[in-house]
């Protein structure tokens, strides 16, 4: 197990106390992304048996990299401080990626706490219009969401992990891109359940986040076309829009960076990739910015995620 968490003390530890509390008895990993609360020795008190990692600053979603690094199991699951998984999903998500030799990265479903209910992502993934693959157990999918998702460790290291430049939004996309690139296959699995409470409503920023991360995922991976009619929608939304503007200077920002690490997808991912374009007829027409319990699903420009 890989937790994620920033200045949640009390959800961390209420994260950690079900996750001690789990048949499979899972070995955690804490990544702490540079808290300021007493978290790490609020964890290291109370669950002496975690290893903790301290990011040495707040890299947003990289620091999942920093605690799949410091695993030592075949199989990583992933948390947030406020999120957990059902009794028995984790031991479900090692048989099926013990049967499935080519997946590398499973989706869960997921609930939402208080209430149970279902997340709407879990019906979007379930209505993928990428399919099923014979060597696969569910709907193939070309996003999830980041704290209900068990990877494989050696394939999601080889991908590279999240990429920092995005820090935290809509990163998915970006990883399950890096894993089909390589062969690897990433699905819907509905019968291993996660739990998710969030915290609070929208944060501020997050649009602006997610339309730029969108944008620089283009640049990362997707056809140079593509990229600069993407830049260019961005750019007209920007003279009346200020999330927009906001996006664009954020782009504007790390494009230099992004560029060093732009690697095309190739043809078959591309073709993937292309059917969830919102161009694209099998595409949902759906807003840029995802409601906001709802993950990124299998849209490049939908995702869920705490703002830098």
């Amino acid at each position: 197990m890989v937790v994620l968490s920033h200045d949640r003390r009390e959800g961390l530890l209420a994260t950690l106390d079900r996750l001690a509390a789990l048949p499979e008895r899972p070995p955690v990993v804490v990544v702490d992304n540079a808290s300021t609360d007493g978290a790490p020795a609020a964890v290291a008190r109370r669950h002496p048996r975690v290893t903790l990692v301290a990011a040495g600053g707040n890299t947003g979603a990289a620091g999942r990299t920093l605690g799949v690094r410091a695993a030592r199991t075949p199989y990583v699951a992933f948390s947030d401080d406020d999120s957990w998984w059902r009794p028995g999903a984790l031991r479900r998500a090692a048989d099926l990626l013990d049967a499935h030799d080519r997946l590398a990265l499973l989706a869960a479903r997921v609930t939402v706490e208080p209430g149970g209910a279902e997340d709407p992502v879990n019906a979007e993934l379930a209505a993928s219009p990428l399919g099923r693959a014979a060597d696969l157990p569910g709907p193939r999918v070309l996003g999830f969401l980041a704290c209900a998702a068990v990877a494989r460790r050696e394939a999601f290291l080889a991908a590279g992990g999240y990429h920092p430049a995005l820090f935290v939004g809509g990163e998915e996309t970006l990883l399950a891109y890096d894993l089909v690139a390589r062969g690897w296959g990433v699905c819907h699995c509905p019968e291993v359940e996660a739990v998710h409470r969030p915290a609070g409503g929208e944060r501020p920023g997050r649009r602006a986040v997610l339309r730029r991360n969108a944008v620089l995922t283009t640049w990362l991976r997707r056809p140079l076309g593509l990229a600069v009619r993407r830049t260019g929608v961005l750019l007209a939304d920007a003279r009346r829009d200020p999330a927009a503007r906001a996006a664009l200077g954020g782009l504007l920002v790390r494009l230099p960076v992004v560029l060093r690490d732009r690697r095309p997808l190739p043809p078959e991912a591309e073709r993937l990739a292309r059917r969830l374009d919102p161009e694209s007829a099998a595409a949902p027409q759906r807003e840029t910015a995802a409601p906001p319990r709802v993950a990124a699903a299998w849209r490049a420009d939908t995702a869920e995620g705490d703002t830098p």
